[in-house]
């Protein structure tokens, strides 16, 4: 059976690879990403079964009115993806710049909060969804230079475990570390050491029937792909 997945950083990497992984299996997809013409492009690539829109998951404004317009094309979700975040540069935290940790919160944060309570609502009046918001290794465990990047992961995970202790029955609330994949962002990191992982397109092979399977009997759990 089909099923209308909603999916935030769809831009580049795993939000990409997710993308066209579940088009590619037959399911419709509700996209975002701040790329206005990434977007663009995605919705004439994919056509009018999909929905593709550039939002700022940090501002709630241009949360709700995208889940809105989501909504009124498909009022029952069957799947949530939080995946969009972003990262410092790697430093000391007392080295980190004001207006790069107000950043890495409002989006890491705070748009997996707005855009949890945007669709939340509708899947808890239907009894059916599951919410998946993306964590990391480093929201179970910690490395130097990376404490920012940390925090807000480790944010996702007790928001998320809390959030499933409150959903109904038939509603998953899940925090998901997709493992190590070679994205721009592992590259600010590990630098050409990030080649030797997966791409995401090579992720998305597991990760997308992985997905599909989740249900409420997942609730709560802290998963990992693979």
């Amino acid at each position: 059976m089909s099923k209308h997945i909603v999916i935030t950083g769809c831009s580049q990497g795993l939000g990409l690879a997710l993308v066209q992984g579940f088009i590619d299996h037959g399911h419709t997809v509700f996209g975002c990403a701040r790329n206005v013409q990434c977007m663009a492009e995605l919705q004439e690539r994919f056509g009018d079964k999909h929905f593709f829109q550039a939002v700022d998951v940090s501002k709630p404004s241009e949360v709700y009115a995208w889940a809105k317009n989501c909504l009124e094309r498909q009022v029952k979700i069957d799947l949530v993806i939080n995946n969009a975040a972003i990262i410092n540069p790697s430093a000391n935290m007392w080295e980190v710049e004001d207006q790069q940790w107000s950043d890495l919160v409002d989006i890491n944060i705070k748009g997996v909060f707005y855009v949890s309570k945007a669709f939340l609502p509708s899947m808890v009046a239907s009894n059916h969804g599951v919410l998946v918001n993306i964590s990391s290794g480093w929201g179970r465990s910690t490395s130097a230079e990376v404490a920012t990047y940390c925090c807000s992961k480790w944010a996702v995970e007790g928001l998320t475990r809390a959030l499933a202790q409150e959903v109904p029955s038939g509603v998953a609330a899940i925090p998901l570390n997709p493992g190590i994949i070679h994205t721009t962002l592992l590259e600010s990191c590990f630098g050409d050491g990030a080649s030797q992982f997966p791409s995401p397109q090579q992720w998305a092979e597991d990760a997308v029937p992985f997905l599909l399977g989740l249900s409420a009997t997942d609730n709560g759990q802290p998963l990992t792909v693979g």
